[in-house]
């Protein structure tokens, strides 16, 4: 059985032969053609469909489906093109309503005529892959009407026109022009696009070339801008009302080409009224319109961003390179805030925080602040100031906003290092003269140095806070061992340990005999609870409070420093007293002196001293005098406070002399621990290396670097290649 082959059975049609009319074909098409005609001539409504119907079910059924398909084929064309002619008769704006008349009649016939036919759809169309009745009911419009030869350039030329109409102000008949352009996409996506969409973008970027370039001669940046927004935004509109939607891409970049792109380099650099005007009169919006167009075509961001930073790099130059402006440290560092300030307003408000603005902005103002070697210097005496008096009465939150704006500006500096000099000479005279306005404020800015730069930067600052705290301990201490010292002048003494502060050349000074004897006693009950320990006492970094009776019995409580006391001392035993006199009774250095004798002789309403004769300068030969007409409204009165000022020359020398030299063992030590994990290295990728681990603390020199590398040889750390001498070897 399963070797046997398997039979196929069909169903084959009855033969049984059917007689039919031979004019049955004819009478059959002639019922449809009529009711074809009397649809098109909007009279249907005697019409039997369900019999229609059936009529043309048999023709197919009785192989006649061509026939029926050439004769409704034949018969619409006809209607269509009287229909044709009827739309060319319309004059002016009758056209287009006549056109959209028709259009809609048809639709309806179609619709009709496509019921009536549906079998011969399902089943001869399906079979002889013919286009169907609706599909071939719209290309029989498109070619008997919309490509008549006297509609089809009308037609575009009227709808241009409207177009052209509404964009110059005119009101048009938006509805009738949506059902024209929604006729061409009905008709196909290539007819909207051959017929309608492509002489619509061509007419468009030919009025706007020209409208263009009127307003670029008439406007300016600004105003510009608020045209070229408004066209855009129209044309959207006008896309939402009667266009495909797809057209909104392609009718926008037209609108951006012509108007924005075309013109890009002129806008931004238009006199008096481009893009640098606008950074510089603070126009947000007129900006934040440039981003937005200029963001819409090729490099337009990078136009904008390109311009803006070769203004910030020329302005940030000009204010930080200007002598007069870099007199006053405060304000210098002030100005550089207020742009940054201003700068990071114009990118958040205008620029939407785009990184690339932020990255540019940020890159631009460490190019100029590091043109200036005394922006490290400057920056430390701004915190300085705020840290003694700028930031009374504000709240901690505004202290903290002042803080991270001076990290901010401590981020760009490339010699950090100098200012870790500058800053730990500062809080050193604050600390020690009691000046700074908040210890909160002191210690946040250390956790935020520490967190930037790490430990190692930020360890001596802290050790420094260590000792004043010990030190208040220690002088409990020292008290409680000597109750006698309860009453006369009183010692308050500051033990620094010497690698965390700033190192001061001991200054020779003699003290009052009164404050000598407190000294020794303090010397030898901190010797005697530690061993092992020296002491220096650093007169030139202390301060005094001393009472005074002048003339008339007026007391006065006076704040002097240690050299302005032991001077002011010496007129309890003389009336009169020389320069000379005093610089052999005091031991004080002569600049010390003169600095110190200006300050109690020559300063309004601080001249507690009198010097003969008078000048604003002190002369060797001078005599001094207790003034005793010296009148003040406050009982307490401060001469000569320690206020960090700029460096003078000389001192800035010796600053950035400790610098480079503090800089030498941290570049061996890069050195070193480069080349112990990579054995073998040349010289360009040694610079490299170093300069870019360095890079946190300060720019390394690349001669500095060479010399470090030189001094490793000598001390055997290092050896050169013997054939290729750019190569060098570690040695273990």
């Amino acid at each position: 059985m399963s070797n046997q082959k398997k039979r196929n059975f069909q169903i084959e049609a009855f033969k049984h032969r059917v007689v039919v009319d031979p004019k049955y074909a004819d009478k059959t098409w002639q019922i449809l053609e009529r009711a074809i005609h009397q649809i098109y001539n909007q009279d249907a409504s005697g019409l039997s469909f369900e019999e229609l119907y059936r009529n043309a079910y048999n023709m197919v059924l009785h192989k006649f489906g061509e026939k029926l398909y050439t004769g409704f084929i034949a018969t619409m064309t006809g209607h269509l093109k009287e229909k044709a002619r009827l739309i060319e008769a319309a004059q002016g704006g009758a056209f287009l309503e006549e056109l959209n008349k028709k259009w809609n009649e048809h639709n309806k016939a179609l619709e009709m005529i496509r019921d009536i036919l549906m079998y011969m759809d399902r089943t001869y169309i399906e079979s002889t892959k013919k286009p169907h009745v609706h599909p071939m009911g719209l290309s029989l419009w498109r070619d008997n009407v919309v490509h008549s030869p006297k509609i089809h350039t009308r037609l575009l030329n009227t709808l241009l026109d409207l177009v052209y109409k509404e964009r110059t102000g005119e009101v048009i008949d938006r509805g009738l022009v949506r059902n024209v352009t929604k006729m061409f996409m009905d008709l196909g996506e290539s007819v909207y696009q051959d017929d309608f969409e492509k002489p619509f973008l061509e007419a468009s970027s030919e009025f706007y070339k020209v409208e263009s370039q009127e307003f670029i001669e008439s406007c300016d940046c600004g105003d510009y801008l608020k045209k070229a927004e408004k066209r855009l935004t129209e044309e959207i509109d006008r896309v939402g009302h009667y266009l495909d939607a797809k057209s909104e891409d392609k009718i926008t970049s037209v609108v951006e080409r012509e108007m924005i792109a075309n013109h890009m380099q002129r806008l931004v650099h238009m006199e008096n009224s481009g893009l640098v005007n606008m950074l510089l009169n603070d126009k947000y919006e007129d900006l934040g319109r440039m981003y937005s167009l200029f963001r819409r075509v090729t490099n337009g961001l990078a136009t904008v961003r390109d311009v803006m930073t070769l203004h910030l790099r020329e302005m940030g130059k000009q204010l930080v390179t200007d002598p007069e402006k870099s007199k006053d440290p405060v304000e210098f560092v002030q100005r550089l805030l207020d742009e940054r300030d201003k700068y990071d307003k114009i990118i958040s408000t205008a620029f939407g925080n785009d990184k690339t603005f932020q990255n540019a902005s940020n890159s631009s103002f460490e190019y100029f602040i590091n043109l200036n070697t005394r922006s490290p210097e400057f920056i430390s005496l701004f915190v300085d100031d705020k840290l003694r008096k700028g930031l009374k009465g504000i709240a901690d939150v505004d202290v903290e906003v002042i803080l991270d704006k001076v990290m901010m500006l401590f981020r760009y500096l490339q010699e950090k290092d100098v200012f870790e000099k500058y800053y730990k000479q500062h809080l050193a005279k604050r600390l020690l003269s009691g000046k700074t306005v908040s210890d909160d404020a002191e210690k946040s800015l250390i956790v935020k140095l520490k967190t930037e730069c790490g430990y190692q930067f930020t360890s001596k600052l802290e050790g420094m806070f260590t000792d004043m705290k010990t030190s208040e301990d220690t002088m409990r201490g020292f008290y409680g061992s000597h109750p006698e010292l309860s009453e006369g002048p009183t010692l308050t003494v500051q033990v620094l340990t010497t690698g965390s502060w700033p190192t001061q050349p001991a200054v020779p000074c003699n003290l009052p005999a009164e404050v000598s004897v407190l000294c020794e006693k303090f010397r030898s009950y901190y010797l005697g609870t530690h061993t092992g320990r020296r002491l220096s006492w650093q007169t030139n970094m202390g301060t005094a409070d001393i009472k005074a009776v002048f003339g008339k019995g007026q007391k006065h409580e006076l704040n002097v420093s240690t050299f302005q006391m032991c001077v002011l001392m010496l007129f309890n035993n003389s009336d009169r007293l020389s320069y000379k006199e005093i610089e052999q009774a005091t031991e004080i250095p002569a600049p010390e002196l003169k600095r110190c004798l200006q300050s109690l002789a020559c300063v309004k309403g601080k001249n507690v001293i009198k010097k003969e004769p008078m000048s604003k300068d002190i002369g060797e030969d001078d005599l001094f005098v207790v003034n005793d007409k010296f009148t003040s409204k406050f009982y307490k009165v401060k001469i000569g406070t320690v206020v960090a000022q700029k460096e003078t020359e000389p001192e800035k020398q010796e600053t950035r002399q400790r610098v480079e030299e503090d800089r030498k063992p941290q570049i061996e030590a890069a050195i070193v621990r480069i080349m112990k994990s990579r054995k073998i290295l040349d010289h360009n990728n040694i610079i490299a290396e170093v300069t870019k681990q360095l890079q946190p603390r300060f720019l390394a020199n690349p001669t500095e670097i060479k010399k470090r590398i030189e001094s490793l040889i000598e001390r055997d750390f290092l050896e050169r290649d013997n054939t290729d001498r750019k190569l060098y070897r570690y040695l273990a």
